[in-house]
């Protein structure tokens, strides 16, 4: 019998997963497409991928526009992919219909995964649950794919190894490293299928530091391209050769060396803040924990990654900004932000980001708050 699950969120991170589900002919996925339904309803998905090939008029099995639509059912798994807006509209608003009384006695709760950006995403998610006096299942996931909407119903996928890291959410427990039996079964459950259609995926027995090691990535190379409005390969890619292909962005030669002398070491300072915290919350410097070396080999990946003249990746927090869009700033920055504060680590760096990135934040608001009601 196929897996049900209700993916709620179909971006590019969602489309890529809900075609990876159905891919493996283990899962009968249903879409919640808010504000591309229509168009995906009448033409289908258009997926440009490195590692797929083109794929056009894609569908799911099942298209609904609200997730009101799609509650008429039991689901295994719900898959959150949307993004985390707590400030704005918490997951729990999201998936009323879900934690709903009503909905609970009929079909009971589901197992819920959350593939988003940011840290303690779960939390609210977690109390909505407890407040049904069920048991929460929850599953926490730390993501590494490089997608992107190019158009209405048309995803560029980037990334020829992405990589999906899952682990059981336990409620302000950064120290628990053995799954039990039951927990197993609710990873392997989400895994299998997600493998079996082409995404690499790992269960993990503590996903926490994971998330923190993913948010290095984010909190200092994402929040720096937001604040510049150049993408990650502005502090790395060198100039087009004479005669090839040209790009951009690229290092100016000019002042290439300030770059290096002073914009990559501040970027290290912040990841260095970044691990401070780590070790405040108990992550050992191990492989398993939160290696040292992490904040290097983060700085070299990313390197490797950007010099590449193929590359074309936009974050997804410099795209919300480019769009107008809220951004993730609260789970991704402000996060690190409270959690330091909770623990005296100091994050001077990083609250710098914060502060300034709560300005995009806050007229982002205020443009959306001046705009006509839609019809």
């Amino acid at each position: 019998m196929s897996t049900e699950i209700l993916l709620v969120g179909f971006g590019a991170v969602g489309a890529i997963y809900a075609f990876c589900l159905k891919r493996s002919g283990l899962a009968r996925i249903t879409v919640v497409a808010r504000g591309n339904y229509s168009f995906i309803n009448d033409h289908g998905l258009n997926i440009k991928s490195r590692r797929y090939g083109e794929i056009l008029g894609w569908k799911p099995d099942r298209l609904c526009q609200s997730v009101s639509e799609a509650a008429d059912q039991k689901y295994d798994y719900v898959i959150i992919t949307s993004k985390a807006l707590p400030d704005l509209t918490p997951t729990s608003i999201i998936l009323a219909p879900l934690l709903s009384s009503s909905y609970t006695s009929n079909f009971g709760q589901p197992t819920y995964a959350l593939l988003q950006n940011g840290l303690n995403v779960e939390q609210e998610l977690y109390d909505a649950v407890i407040a049904l006096d069920e048991q929460p299942k929850i599953i926490s996931a730390s993501v590494y794919i490089m997608t992107n909407i190019t158009a209405l119903g048309a995803v560029e996928h980037l990334s020829m190894h992405d990589l999906t890291f899952l682990g059981i959410y336990r409620h302000r427990d950064y120290t628990t490293c053995v799954n039990s039996s039951s927990e197993t079964k609710i990873l392997e459950g989400l895994a299998v299928p997600l493998n079996g259609g082409g995404l690499r995926v790992q269960v993990v027995a503590e996903i926490q530091r994971k998330k923190l090691a993913k948010n290095l990535i984010n909190v200092v190379f994402a929040s720096t391209a937001t604040l510049t409005n150049y993408t990650v390969p502005a502090l790395f890619r060198p100039a087009p050769e004479k005669n090839s292909a040209s790009y951009v962005p690229y290092l100016e030669p000019q002042t290439a060396s300030l770059i290096n002398d002073y914009t990559i070491p501040v970027l290290r300072a912040m990841l260095l803040e970044v691990e401070a915290l780590a070790r405040a919350l108990g992550f050992l410097d191990t492989e398993d924990g939160f290696p040292a070396s992490l904040v290097d080999e983060t700085i070299a990946s990313q390197r490797r990654m950007h010099e590449d003249p193929q590359n074309t990746h936009v974050p997804s927090m410099l795209l919300d900004a480019r769009k107008g869009q809220p951004l993730e700033v609260e789970v991704i920055v402000g996060s690190i932000v409270r959690m330091a504060n909770e623990r005296a680590v100091p994050v001077p760096r990083i609250e710098t980001l914060y502060a300034l990135l709560l300005v995009i934040q806050n007229q982002t608001l205020r443009r959306l708050k001046s705009l006509p009601p839609a019809i």
